[in-house]
């Protein structure tokens, strides 16, 4: 039997092509049961490489972030060093185990004094590399050994400038073996050219997977942002592609006849859209993002397990280089801390300056429309009433996120 062309290829339901992922209904305990919470903990998020933030928020030597993570149980600090290395540790004084820097929210930036962090309840102080470098009262110590009191290390590597960490003392693989395919596939976008980032983040009472598949498909997009995003009436989303536990897929928005923004993002959005600064930069996407460069591109939205959405954007809608991702952090069986994050180049001009407080205030519009509905869901499922959910072809990240997680959890 002849292969099967490229263009038949396409043609066919995702779920053809990647029949390990099946076609059936998936299981709702994953996202109710509380045991399997206390399970996952484990499991999934002492096992796998998280997210912590981006090289541009400690750019010299140190400079440190301090981010808590609830469901890990700890707080960490990544620093840069004085050789420009970033390391990463656990938040904790050797000493009686008082938090070394004092964490304001969920995540802290700042610089150290003299590359020393000191703890504030005895004064014991350590380097950025992680060394204990002064104790007072040493002297009354009995056979104080400092060289075996630095601060607990946790694995830290960096990807196109992200920062991750892996919280296993040893992790299976390192962080671009994780990531598989996926990190060739999303080199060489200019992330760091991105430099001016708007975060937000709330406690959303949702299991953390609820929140994570809302955000994992476009199905609910022409329902859910009819009114903040009427441009994307009509969007054709496709390219899925599985990396082991990660996916992704691109959405595309063909022009519709009579189909118009809203006067202030076609005045504001179309600023950016014309800016040689911040206009679409098709060229500029790796190979392997939009192959055929098709103009009505928007976005790229890659999944990667457990916990994190990125946008990559060079298109007219999301105008030019803009990229944002999101995080679900457990706090709990229904509780998720999510953040979103915006990332655009930085303004030249004053009404760029205005163009992209808009392009931000859209997109943050368009997160709370989709923030609305999880609460809602878990709501309903915690009743019991329904033991499956079927999906769609076009879910299919959903369920390959939802096979990762039973593969790693083992059950």
């Amino acid at each position: 039997m002849a292969a099967a062309s490229d263009e038949l290829k396409r043609a066919m339901p995702y779920t053809t092509r990647y029949p390990e992922l099946g076609t059936g209904p998936i299981d709702v305990a994953p996202l109710i049961d509380p045991d399997l919470f206390e399970l996952e903990k484990e499991k999934i998020f002492r096992k796998t490489w998280l997210l912590v933030g981006r090289e541009e928020e400690i750019p010299e030597p140190g400079d440190y972030k301090v981010r808590q993570i609830d469901v890990a149980s700890t707080s960490v600090i990544v620093v840069r060093d004085k050789t420009g290395k970033i390391n990463a540790f656990h938040n904790l004084c050797t000493h009686r185990g008082n938090k070394i820097i004092q964490e304001e929210g969920a995540q802290t930036t700042g610089r150290t004094r003299s590359h020393l962090m000191t703890c504030r309840f005895h004064a014991w102080s350590f380097s950025t590399d992680g060394k204990l470098h002064g104790v007072p009262k040493e002297e009354n110590f009995n056979k104080l050994d400092k060289n075996c009191l630095g601060l607990k290390t946790i694995h830290c590597e960096q990807w196109q400038g992200f920062i991750f960490i892996n919280l296993d003392k040893t992790p299976e693989k390192n962080l671009v073996e994780y990531l598989e395919g996926m990190a060739d596939q999303f080199a060489g976008y200019p992330y760091h050219e991105s430099t001016v980032s708007y975060r937000y983040s709330t406690v959303l009472n949702c299991n953390w997977k609820v929140a994570m598949y809302a955000f994992s498909e476009g199905y609910h997009v022409p329902t859910i942002h009819a009114a903040t995003l009427p441009s994307l009436a009509k969007i054709e989303q496709i390219d899925y592609q599985c990396f082991g536990p990660h996916s992704t897929s691109a959405l595309y928005v063909p022009p519709v006849a009579g189909m118009q923004p809203t006067p202030a993002t076609g005045n504001l959005g179309g600023r950016l859209v014309t800016s040689k600064q911040h206009g679409p930069h098709l060229d500029l996407l790796p190979e392997k993002i939009n192959p055929e460069r098709r103009t009505d591109f928007q976005f790229e939205f890659p999944v990667f397990f457990p916990n994190l959405v990125l946008h990559l954007g060079a298109g007219n809608g999301y105008p030019g280089m803009t990229y944002f991702h999101h995080q679900f952090w457990p706090l709990s069986v229904g509780q998720t801390l999510w953040e979103g994050t915006n990332y655009f180049r930085p303004p030249k001009t004053p009404s760029e300056r205005v163009a992209i407080a808009h392009t931000n205030a859209l997109h943050r519009n368009a997160w709370l429309e989709d923030t609305s509905t999880m609460e809602d869901t878990y709501a309903a499922l915690c009743s019991g009433a329904l033991d499956e959910m079927v999906l769609m072809d076009e879910e299919i990240m959903i369920r390959n996120t939802h096979r990762a997680w039973h593969e790693y959890m083992g059950v």
